[in-house]
């Protein structure tokens, strides 16, 4: 028993001696910025100054495309003709000078369309006796105008003619649940953890990070990048090293990328977490087994000799 012990305590120092070994041979080679470098442990590939959006060179997100599940504020009214309701004129009695007609604007004569509508699965919204309208893949400014031109056309199959250019839209995202980043905590060989979040146009990394209050007590603050996702099959893979200590530390913002939808903000376990984990699953077992045995050992021994041991009443003077 003590031999198996032994050989189990010097694989479990040998195993650990290497694994140090490798984290302190971390630092040769040829680092293109020394600084990251360091407190990465390791050589990295910083891409061009000015070629990605950061905290002082942020970029404007494209024109918003509409998907599943987002929420849309979507309201519908007509434009009543000037002056329909004597309101026309006099407006124009209290400024001659404007010289324009007075539109109100009122609800629809079959049903109010006002308020917020989700995006179904199918890509469409359903604006109740108007039917439903596909708005997947469109711009704010395509959807207004799919939506004018379907509300006006179902009011003249149901005998209430609208025109399409009577007909005011007003249309915006409430809710931006189709864009989102993410953020991705290494557990340490407990797994990993992932955080969604919507993509507002203007986050940095550190934003990110702050959605989960920082770096996790197993995470490594050495081992912080961004995987930005590639569309193209069979692209280079786009890993966006980040120096946690220089932002939060030290102020530098060369790598404080901005947030793009899609992009994963992995936090690495400490490695030493990892080595500590995998271990324990390996020993814990073997450790549970060789326990067992010992106590089946010592009760037999106690059953076949009672009075051996601390349970003997045997007193000496």
């Amino acid at each position: 028993m003590r031999w198996v012990r032994g050989k189990l305590r010097r694989a479990a120092a040998a195993i650990l001696a290497g694994s140090v070994g490798t984290v302190g041979c971390a630092h040769t080679g040829h680092p293109i910025h020394e600084a990251i470098a360091e407190r990465r442990g390791g050589p990295i590939s910083l891409p061009p100054p000015g070629t990605v959006p950061g905290e002082l060179a942020k970029v404007t997100l494209p024109e918003y495309v509409i998907e599943p599940p987002d929420v849309l504020w979507i309201e519908v009214a007509t434009i009543a003709p000037a002056g329909e309701n004597g309101q026309g004129e006099k407006d124009k009695k209290a400024d001659p000078a404007a010289g324009r007609a007075f539109d109100e604007l009122r609800s629809l004569p079959l049903q109010h369309i006002r308020g917020d509508h989700t995006v179904r699965p199918d890509g469409t919204v359903y604006l109740g006796v108007y039917g439903s309208l596909p708005v997947a893949g469109y711009t704010l400014g395509q959807a207004a105008q799919a939506i004018r031109e379907a509300v006006a056309r179902r009011s003249g199959e149901i005998g209430v003619a609208i025109k399409p250019e009577t007909l005011v839209v007003i249309l915006d995202v409430s809710q931006y649940n189709s864009k989102r980043y993410y953020v991705i905590t290494d557990g340490g060989g407990a797994g990993e953890q992932i955080y969604p979040f919507p993509v507002t146009g203007s986050e940095t990394v550190l934003d990110a990070l702050a959605n989960i209050n920082g770096i996790p007590p197993v995470g490594s603050k050495r081992n912080v990048w961004v995987a930005r996702r590639c569309p193209v099959p069979g692209q280079p893979e786009q890993i966006l090293p980040v120096d946690y200590v220089g932002i939060t530390q030290h102020g530098v913002t060369m790598t404080n990328y901005q947030i793009m939808p899609g992009d994963r903000v992995y936090v690495k376990a400490q490695r030493l977490v990892t080595i500590d984990t995998t271990l324990a699953r390996i020993f814990s077992p073997i450790e549970r087994i060789f326990g067992v045995t010992l106590l089946g050992t010592r009760t037999i021994n106690q059953i076949q000799n009672p009075n051996s041991g601390f349970n003997n009443n045997t007193f000496f003077p």
